[in-house]
């Protein structure tokens, strides 16, 4: 007997060494008939998943798979780049912050992804690379945003538009493996959107400004730096000062004094929507005009650790007064506190989930042989016989016809839940299962 876990785990471990000889046969100008050679050679301990594969389900599967993880592994070198010290990871990091900050960011769905690919800059400076691990709640918190738009921008922006590539599924308590990308997708331009957006059956949405129409221009320049400081505030959330106000204050910060038509170039907002938020945001005292250029006012980011370079020094006031009294009157104050706690709680119910289903056991069957008890491991649990599954979740004894009281099928519908009554430690099922493999061997 196996345990469900355990093999999933096994075949997921085989899985990511044979990815691993496939890039390492990619890097080197393999093809994939050496590579075919290489995993079902007999003597290749890289290749026994492959074999594996094709003891159990075949040689045309085992082909298809191997075909299958050629083309990832091809695609995964042609469009990274191999990095040979942490200074060149953080010059690649660098690089790709400039094309993100001069990549114009077009209506609400593009600032959004702005923000989420921006939160994954932020994990992958810390992993000091491109690939990095990061979950979706994780994320969504960084961003600001809720999970249902993290996975809408995720699908209509920066995956399609090369932004962001998922190595790995997360699973269990680790969370997925990306890889960010510097979005240059062929045909796709820098804001990718599916093609149902731009259908005659779904013209584009005037209140998320998807009108391609010359009203921004073709390039931006803001400081992302200052965005990935703000994003996670609940003055910024949606229905607050939200990511319009985002773009315009980086854009303030890297270039002081800009006039409204410098502003819809250096933030790529429109030119309604960039009279609408300076006024907003004036009349919160976060931007002042002279004349014709708007500025930021001289104390207004210092809260979030952030100081103007022409900001009075000997000023000793306190800093960032107001940004929760503007969380407040949007109503979005404690917005983003709610959904960190839900996200913890929704932690805690898969930790509890999960520790359910390393409990899941089997049973053995008690045969007599030449005057002693030998056991006989039952088939994997997933395997249980459906005419052994009784109504209300109970099992049938296949020697009465009974439910047998101690037993139960899991939620699942495939394993069966040992009882409390049963005391002994995982060690100590560990022990017998293997001696009674032993005998079984043995006996047979």
């Amino acid at each position: 007997m196996i345990l469900r876990a355990d093999r999933q785990g096994a075949a997921e471990h085989g899985h990511r060494i044979t990815a691993a000889v496939a890039c390492h046969m990619a890097r080197v100008g393999g093809t994939v008939d050496q590579l075919t050679e290489l995993l079902l050679h007999p003597e290749h301990e890289g290749g026994r998943h492959t074999r594996t594969i094709a003891l159990r389900s075949g040689h045309s599967r085992a082909l298809d798979y191997i075909r299958r993880v050629w083309a990832s592994a091809s695609n995964a070198i042609n469009t990274t780049t191999a990095l040979g010290s942490r200074h060149e990871a953080y010059e690649v990091l660098a690089a790709l912050r400039d094309r993100i900050e001069t990549t114009p960011w077009r209506g609400e769905r593009g600032r959004t992804a702005l923000r989420v690919l921006r939160a994954h800059l932020n994990f992958a400076e810390t992993a000091g690379g491109p690939l990095h691990h990061a979950s979706e709640r994780q994320t969504a918190e960084e961003a600001g945003v809720s999970r249902t738009t993290l996975r809408a921008v995720y699908e209509t922006v920066l995956k399609p538009g090369g932004w962001l590539r998922r190595l790995r599924v997360g699973h269990g308590r680790e969370g997925s493996t990306w890889y960010l990308g510097d979005g240059s997708v062929p045909g796709r331009g820098g804001l990718a959107l599916l093609s149902r957006f731009r259908s005659t059956q779904f013209p584009p949405d005037p209140a998320l400004e998807e009108w391609t129409t010359p009203g921004t221009a073709t390039t931006t320049d803001i400081d992302s730096t200052v965005l990935g400081h703000l994003m996670g505030h609940d003055a910024f959330a949606h229905h607050a000062l939200g990511s319009a106000a985002l773009m315009l204050i980086s854009a303030l910060h890297q270039y002081p004094a800009q006039t409204v038509a410098e502003l819809v170039g250096t933030s790529s907002v429109s030119r309604a929507t960039t009279y609408r938020t300076l006024k907003r945001l004036a009349d919160h005292g976060l931007v002042q005009h002279t004349g014709e250029t708007w500025a930021l006012a001289p104390r207004a980011l210092e809260g979030f650790g952030i100081r103007l370079p022409d900001a009075d020094s000997g000023d000793t006031a306190a800093p960032a007064q107001g940004w929760a009294n503007i969380a407040e009157q949007y109503g979005t104050w404690g917005i983003a506190a709610r959904r960190k706690a839900l996200h913890t709680a929704q932690r805690a119910i898969y930790q509890q989930a999960l520790g359910r289903l390393a409990e899941h056991r089997s049973k053995a069957v008690v045969i007599v042989r030449d005057g002693r008890q030998v056991l006989v491991p039952l088939p994997r649990p997933d395997e249980i016989p459906p005419a052994w599954h009784a109504p209300h979740g109970r099992v049938l004894d296949p020697l009465t016809g009974r439910p047998d009281a101690d037993w139960r099928v899991a939620t699942d519908g495939r394993l069966i839940l040992i009882t409390p009554a049963d005391q002994r430690s995982y060690d100590e099922l560990a022990a017998a299962h293997a001696e009674a493999l032993s005998e079984w061997e043995s006996a047979a």
